[in-house]
């Protein structure tokens, strides 16, 4: 048998709960006249009487005794389904899904580990990929892109750092190949096309002057690109945590890159997603970041 309507059970839940008409009406904010006809309405349905009517009001009957325990638990599971989806927004926890670049790892996780510390309810994924992640249909909650400002109609754009990008040098590697003068004298480690890096303004830069020949390592790891230029095989832009014992070489204004941190309108005042972006921000001040 399927029960029709919800209400039916919740009116015979109040006359069980209150002892009379009157009292399940008042509780409920219906008239009286709606209390009966819900209560005879479900009796029907159900074949049983689940009331005894006397003067001093209804008496539960032997069926009324399983609709009191099952009904009631059943109430209170759905208002505290209720309260849940009320309160989920309001709580920072669950899935979060950020989506970087993999050369932004060493200013990026400082910041989510901080985020992590702060709220034990949050699962974070963090993912690194050239590609851009679609936030109109729910694969990131928040994105971290470098270049242009993104002007999809959907998406609240705020800056997050202007990233200094510099070309670095083993010792070893300007003792053996001299100053860097030339860069068509010069042997070069970098990102491939594809790979994320050419949206940088210092690869759009040396690809328009370095002959291809120059490119003596091509690799989308920036681990591997850095064990090449400390090896003193070729010359890198690295970010500056991972520059120690290295000399810097060039260094232009034209070559920073505009970090923007990417949500969708419809997630975009969560708390959650603000909370990320907070830190992310660094609590919120927006600053100029030399590889930290």
């Amino acid at each position: 048998m399927n029960i029709e309507s919800w209400d039916d059970i919740r009116t015979a839940l109040a006359v069980a709960r209150t002892g009379t008409v009157s009292g399940a009406a008042e509780a409920l904010g219906v008239h009286h006249a709606t209390v009966i006809r819900r209560v005879d309405a479900l009796e029907k349905q159900l074949g049983a009487k689940l009331f005894q009517r006397h003067t001093r009001g209804y008496a539960l009957t032997e069926a009324g005794q399983v609709l009191l325990r099952s009904a009631g638990e059943a109430d209170e599971r759905f208002a505290q389904m209720a309260s849940n989806i009320a309160g989920a927004g309001d709580r920072i926890e669950g899935e979060l899904v950020v989506t970087s670049l993999p050369e932004l790892s060493d200013l990026v996780m400082p910041r989510l580990l901080a985020l992590l510390r702060r709220n034990p309810g949050l699962r974070l994924r963090y993912v690194t990929a050239a590609r851009l992640y679609r936030l109109s249909t729910g694969e990131a909650h928040i994105a971290i892109r470098a270049g242009a400002k993104p002007d999809e109609p959907d998406y609240v754009v705020r800056q997050l750092a202007v990233l200094p990008s510099r070309l670095y040098a083993a010792p070893a590697y300007l003792e053996a190949h001299g100053p860097v003068d030339d860069l068509a004298q010069h042997r070069f480690a970098i990102p491939p096309p594809g790979a994320g890096g050419e949206r940088a303004p210092y690869m759009r830069w040396l690809q328009e002057r370095v002959p291809e020949e120059c490119l003596v390592f091509v690799s989308n790891d920036h681990d591997a690109i850095e064990a090449v230029v400390r090896d003193g095989q070729a010359l890198g832009v690295l970010m500056d945590a991972r520059t120690e014992g290295l000399v810097e070489v060039m260094a232009l204004a034209e070559w920073d890159s505009h970090l923007w941190l990417v949500t969708h309108v419809d997630l975009h005042r969560t708390p959650k997603v603000q909370a990320a972006l907070e830190a992310l921000r660094g609590g919120g001040k927006r600053q100029a970041v030399q590889g930290n």
